[in-house]
């Protein structure tokens, strides 16, 4: 017998609506979607910021992902901020 199956108590049940478990998921898939958002715009305005110091890309392309990255995490932490309210 398995840890996992003597000890009932560790299981999640169903994922039906209005229950606790499908509230959580949603919330951590929504922090999974948010935190990849940002690392993605984080490599992008650094990797254009590095481009743009070597003369490699256009300042253009800097600040557009440095203006996005800024509104994303913003986005982000207004959202943390209002779960967290409610």
């Amino acid at each position: 017998m398995t840890r996992w199956s003597a000890t009932g108590s560790s299981e999640l049940g169903d994922l039906e609506p209005g229950t606790r478990q499908r509230a959580q998921l949603r919330v951590r898939l929504a922090d999974t979607a948010w935190t990849a958002l940002c690392v993605v715009l984080a490599l992008w305005a650094v990797w254009s910021a590095v481009g743009t110091a070597r003369g490699v890309t256009g300042w253009a392309h800097a600040v557009v992902a440095w203006v996005l990255l800024a509104a994303g995490l913003a986005l982000r932490a207004a959202a943390v901020r209002r779960r967290t309210r409610l």
